[in-house]
């Protein structure tokens, strides 16, 4: 839909021309915003732009509700009643009269993979499919497009989707052996390649398994094509890297996916030396609308020299920070690669993948203390969740700085035992709800019904005392930080699925949700006393909804839709009518 941005007038209005402009607005559409007008005064602090007439949710707590908001430059100036809004106009300031649309704070997903999006929106988009066979025909039509010998890359299949809940093989991809296929899980944690590409990668019966990988082999011991972990290293290797404009592509697909959907910050999980440059080559094009906070991958860069130049923190007027180094401990619980405590309920042989073992892990985060920064570890399963604890614990030992805010990213599968260890020690759960309900059909089967207690236990960490940044994990689920939003509050699917949620104990309030995306995200940034609330001093950061989401129906949720987002105090997304 349109919004409707005026011009104040600084010509006084008669009571009738007053009266015509209460008439028409009246009429105005209750989806749309409508034209106003108000008198100018003489305060020095004038805003550029005014939103009024609001239900606007602050996430402050002690005064949770207003009607207006002034913003000068990229900062809110003033948070309150309507009619106390006027001193801060001029004749050069917008209006928005939002008709009683309901305002958030920008929404922040923590724990994302932007360029990876934007990758995904090139290639292939294997979400949803219900069958290998949908798939094979799917590379086939797109083999025949790109024509002989280029690399074909898509995301998103997931065996525990189709009525046959096994391993996909090089040979269900028969026929396209005119181009290297690889084709990631949709957790990112797997790759189904064809016979092509184990080709050119040199892998055979002969190929050891790689630490911290797994080469999926048939009886025979052959490759069958499906590489887990660090064995998806094999074909990354021989994959050209993307050209800086390919890059700059993604970045922009990502971004505005990301913007029509409320998002004004990401923390962006794990990139490379090359990524880094194009996020500061968009900040000085100034195209990077969205705020990022991006995390060093230590498996892709050189630790030491960022060591070196030391923690980079609201570059650009803060579009992009530079603080934090992520690690890797295990794999994903999907494909059964998480690292567990005892085998996998539905897989007694099997205990999973530990990709980083605690002495690294321990010697990366002594050092990124006393370098100052931030350190944040994926972890799924209960051993791998239980080594970072020990190897955070080791170097926090030795470096008692109180502000670490080191994070644990998944947290997902936890010891009962484990969790309140985070707040004792001060470790953030970094987590993500709607991996809850889409792994919710099978989660119980690989852990069982003792382990299930401590996974995706978003009321249990909250109850200790921590605080939850929140996020979505995409291209792994939705970029939708609503639906994240409605997965924490009811712990079902879209078809409302189970009734009553799935281990309804550990559902949470929307305010509890709301503030996983906005207030605590910014926490897990450092970055709380410059966003995540609509409060004057703070970054004009904001979203404007079609429904209120703290009062509609749960399922409702599903269907709100976003009408504007504003970063900095500029509108950089708007819907169409």
């Amino acid at each position: 839909m349109h919004f409707h941005l005026a011009r104040n007038h600084a010509a006084e209005r008669t009571i009738v021309t007053l009266g015509l402009i209460l008439i028409l607005l009246c009429f105005c559409p209750s989806n749309s915003f409508s034209r106003t007008d108000f008198e100018k005064d003489n305060t020095e602090e004038k805003a550029e732009m005014i939103l009024i007439n609001g239900n606007i949710r602050t996430m402050v707590e002690g005064n949770p509700k207003a009607e207006a908001i002034a913003i000068a430059g990229d900062r809110i100036i003033f948070v309150g009643e309507s009619n106390d809004v006027k001193q801060f106009r001029s004749t050069n300031t917008r209006i928005l009269d939002l008709q009683g649309k309901t305002v958030l704070p920008g929404l922040i997903d923590a724990h994302a993979h932007f360029l990876s999006l934007g990758k995904k929106l090139q290639k292939l988009d294997l979400g949803g499919t219900t069958s290998k066979e949908e798939i094979h025909r799917m590379v086939l039509k797109e083999c025949q497009r790109v024509g002989p010998d280029r690399w074909i890359y898509g995301r998103g299949w997931d065996h525990n989707d189709w009525d046959t809940k096994t391993f996909p093989t090089w040979q269900d991809l028969q026929g396209t052996e005119s181009n290297p296929i690889y084709l990631s899980r949709v957790a990112g944690h797997s790759y189904w390649v064809n016979k092509k590409a184990l080709e050119l990668a040199g892998t055979t019966r002969e190929t050891p398994d790689p630490e911290g990988g797994r080469i999926v082999r048939n009886e025979n011991g052959e490759p069958t094509g499906v590489l887990i972990d660090n064995a998806q290293c094999i074909i990354d290797a021989i994959v050209p890297d993307p050209t800086h404009e390919e890059l700059v592509e993604r970045a922009m697909l990502a971004q505005q996916e990301c913007l029509r959907f409320g998002l004004t910050g990401v923390g962006e999980a794990g990139i490379d030396s090359a990524e880094i440059e194009v996020y500061k080559h968009l900040c000085r094009e100034e195209k990077l609308k969205i705020r990022i906070y991006a995390m060093y991958d230590a498996d892709e860069v050189d630790i030491e020299k960022y060591y070196q130049t030391g923690p980079q923190i609201g570059l650009f007027n803060n579009h992009f920070t530079l603080r934090t180094i992520k690690l890797y401990a295990d794999g994903a619980l999907g494909s059964r690669g998480a690292a567990l405590l005892e085998p996998y309920s539905d897989d007694p042989g099997n205990r999973g993948l530990v990709v980083t073992d605690s002495d690294s892990m321990y010697e990366i985060c002594r050092e990124a203390l006393s370098r100052g920064f931030q350190v944040c570890t994926h972890a799924i399963g209960d051993h791998a969740n239980r080594l970072v604890l020990d190897a955070y614990e080791r170097a926090l030992k030795e470096n008692t700085k109180d502000n670490h805010r080191f994070r644990i990213e998944h947290a997902q599968i936890v010891s009962l035992n484990d969790i309140p260890r985070f707040a004792t020690l001060g470790i953030i759960p970094s987590m993500q709800p709607a991996h809850a309900t889409s792994d919710m059909y099978w989660a119980e089967d690989r852990v069982g019904s003792e382990r299930i207690k401590g996974a995706y236990a978003w009321r249990s960490f909250l109850d200790t005392g921590v605080r939850i940044p929140f996020g979505s994990d995409f291209p792994v689920e939705s970029p939708n930080p609503l639906w994240g939003i409605y997965a924490a509050v009811t712990r079902q699917d879209h078809q409302g699925w189970p009734k009553g949620g799935w281990y309804p104990e550990q559902k949470l309030s929307v305010y509890e949700a709301v503030k996983g995306f906005t207030l605590d995200a910014a926490y897990g940034a450092f970055e709380e006393d410059i966003k995540g609330s609509l409060e004057v001093g703070k970054l004009a950061d904001l979203v404007v909804l079609s429904k209120d989401i703290f009062e509609v129906p749960a399922g409702e949720i599903l269907n709100t839709e976003v009408l504007m987002t504003v970063v900095g105090g500029e509108v950089v997304y708007e819907a169409d009518k």
